[in-house]
């Protein structure tokens, strides 16, 4: 069995009415995503904390998937007519053939080496060395499997730079495998925060995974208000926040408020081109400097003055 993917170009005014469009001509699932997605015009979008931020993408793209056997010639005249479009939906078409879907996945996970002592192994590999500090993570809804540029960049800082019984908050910590990194490389304590709930649940599973149940070891979204979450909005020796730039710049007085005098800001999930506008915010509080380049991402560091 195969299925088809519609994949169609649009706007904010449109995207919306476009998924319902799709949906009622029988897609079995329909997502909006941003079309300049990994580009230097990559739009974030931001709304208050918890809460959706009810904006869709300027440059977005609408994708459905349908049975193999779906008129596409005919759905597609049909959402045209719907979406009252004056012109031809610029679209494109995708097959996707029925495969192992789990052996696929895991195909694509084979351990990863961040230095010569840390690696990261999922957990239907063996490590190929036992004696090194072995992260046991899988793929999961969660960012973070170590695969991707922008966290390897912050494993390697923190496998050379973090100071024994040091303390560190990884802000926005997706599955937690900084955090996890950390307390392994031999951090004091270490709190992850992220305020997507999955990504806290997720977190809380990979650090049982990896045994980490030190006393000073925990998960909390930014903004709960209880007594164990609000110990990670003190400061601290480190702060590692691997995000994407726009975050990291409206974030820029909360995370140095985070970090005590002395203490380092490493941050990840920025592209080259947008390294001097982060590196700018940040520097009215940090002697910033670039500390890793990576496939077109950067990793910033700084020691707060």
């Amino acid at each position: 069995m195969s299925w088809v993917t519609l994949i169609i170009e649009t706007d904010a005014a449109h995207a919306e009415t476009l998924s319902d469009a799709l949906l009622e001509q029988g897609a079995l699932s329909v997502d909006i995503h941003d079309a300049a997605v990994d580009t230097a015009d990559e739009q974030m979008l931001f709304g208050e904390p918890g809460e959706p931020s009810g904006e869709i993408w300027q440059h977005a793209e609408v994708s459905a998937l349908f049975n193999e056997d779906a008129d596409i010639v005919e759905i597609l005249r049909n959402v045209t007519s719907i979406a009252q479009a004056d012109q031809p939906l610029n679209h494109r078409i995708e097959r996707i053939e029925e495969q192992d879907w789990v052996r696929l996945t895991q195909s694509q996970f084979d351990p990863i080496q961040i230095s010569a002592r840390l690696w990261i192994v999922p957990t239907w590999h063996a490590s190929p060395d036992p004696a090194a500090i072995n992260l046991i993570l899988d793929p999961g809804l969660a960012f973070g499997t170590g695969s991707h540029p922008t966290t390897q960049l912050c494993l390697g800082w923190l496998d050379q730079n973090l100071q024994p019984g040091a303390t560190v908050v990884d802000y926005g910590c997706g599955s937690g495998i900084l955090a996890i990194a950390a307390l392994k490389l031999g951090a004091r304590h270490v709190t992850g925060i992220d305020i997507d709930p999955q990504a806290i649940k997720a977190s809380e599973e990979n650090a049982l995974r990896n045994q980490c149940d030190a006393p000073g070891f925990h998960f909390a979204t930014a903004y709960q208000t209880t007594e164990r979450s609000s110990q990670a909005l003190e400061q601290t020796d480190v702060v590692v926040a691997n995000i994407l730039a726009n975050p990291l710049i409206l974030l820029a007085p909360l995370l140095a408020q985070i970090v005590r005098q002395h203490g380092h800001i490493v941050l990840s999930g920025i592209l080259k081109e947008q390294a001097g506008e982060v590196r700018n915010t940040y520097q009215q509080w940090f002697n910033m400097n670039i500390a890793g380049e990576q496939e077109g991402w950067v990793l910033l560091s700084g020691v707060k003055r």
